[in-house]
């Protein structure tokens, strides 16, 4: 079940990669560099104002690719939390410490 949800948030987090800069790219000319640049800083932005003008700049296939990846992402991190939750109940030891490390990856967005 790890190697699923491991799979899942790498997929996810790839695919929400790509789809960020394609926004960025649409981004950039259409509001100008500060704007582009606080998208840069806060992915939030981009994913919202890709919704917001999805139509006017054909983004429609790419937003609903994005959000297919975010529920991809989280989707894994459950399913990751859910086994490192069942390892903590039995005792943590080093040898979990990579697993851990990459739940709390998964939830960060990296």
């Amino acid at each position: 079940m790890q190697v699923v949800g491991s799979i899942l948030s790498v997929v996810g987090g790839v695919g929400s990669l790509i789809c960020w800069i394609m926004v960025l790219i649409k981004m950039f000319p259409a509001e100008g560099a500060l704007k582009g640049i606080l998208a840069i800083i806060c992915s939030l932005y981009a994913f919202i104002w890709g919704w917001i003008n999805a139509g006017r700049f054909n983004l429609r296939n790419v937003m609903l690719a994005w959000t297919v990846c975010i529920v991809l992402a989280v989707i894994g991190g459950v399913i990751n939390g859910a086994v490192t939750g069942a390892a903590l109940q039995q005792g943590f030891s080093g040898g979990n410490l990579a697993l851990f490390v990459s739940v709390v990856a998964a939830f960060i967005g990296f």
